[in-house]
């Protein structure tokens, strides 16, 4: 008897377009009450990442589903969000149907957005990955001044931990190990253009100096 998949999945904001549309719900299996039916397991764990300052400005977000498709509802989200969690010593809010882990650093408020029904370890786990490896990136310094300072590498760590709402990683050297090796890859393939480029004028002038010569001598 071949066993039921569980993958794959509807994109994030598939299922809830469809409710909107008037779409029929999966069908409840026999003898299971359809108020209790739990939720397929998904790799689409986060729905969002940001940061914000101590003002509840953005210096930093990612949305990873089409929960707020416009820039103006993730400003408005992320404006209640933070007066409901600035001024509480909680790790954990439930907030319009969303599980919010956060935490705070000087003058930096970090969060990560999850469905309702979402393991809170897991998304305690991004956070912290997240927090680790920026203070390791900025140097002890997890603050608005070296987050803005070294933006860049905010993002590429924010990459290397979440894809597509899909955590790719929880353990912070891993994260910092490859945010190094691109940033030297990177290096690398910046000296090598300047050596290739180098041979290639001297190569040029050397071809070009004889047709100069000939034109003074004329």
């Amino acid at each position: 008897m071949q066993r039921p998949e569980a993958w794959p999945r509807p994109h994030p904001g598939e299922g809830a377009a469809a409710a909107q549309a008037g779409g029929p719900a999966p069908p409840a299996r026999a003898g299971e009450p359809a108020g209790l039916r739990l939720q397929e397991p998904s790799l689409y764990t986060v729905k969002a990442v940001f940061i914000l300052d101590n003002d509840g400005h953005r210096l930093l977000a990612k949305y990873y589903d089409d929960t707020f498709p416009s820039l103006k509802e993730q400003m408005a989200f992320e404006k209640n969000v933070f007066s409901k969690t600035s001024r509480t010593d909680s790790e954990i809010a439930f907030f319009g149907g969303m599980t919010i882990v956060y935490k705070s650093s000087i003058d930096l408020f970090l969060y990560v957005v999850g469905s309702s029904h979402e393991n809170e370890l897991m998304l305690m786990s991004v956070l912290t990955c997240l927090f680790e490896s920026l203070n390791h990136v900025l140097r002890k310094n997890v603050e608005k001044r070296w987050l803005l300072e070294n933006m860049d590498g905010a993002f590429l760590v924010l990459d290397e931990i979440v894809d597509g709402g899909v955590i790719l990683e929880s353990d912070p050297q891993q994260v910092i190990q490859k945010v190094n090796f691109r940033a030297d890859d990177s290096s690398l393939t910046e000296q090598s253009v300047a050596q290739v480029s180098l041979p290639r004028l001297i190569l040029l002038l050397w071809n070009f100096l004889p047709s100069c010569t000939n034109y003074l001598l004329l």
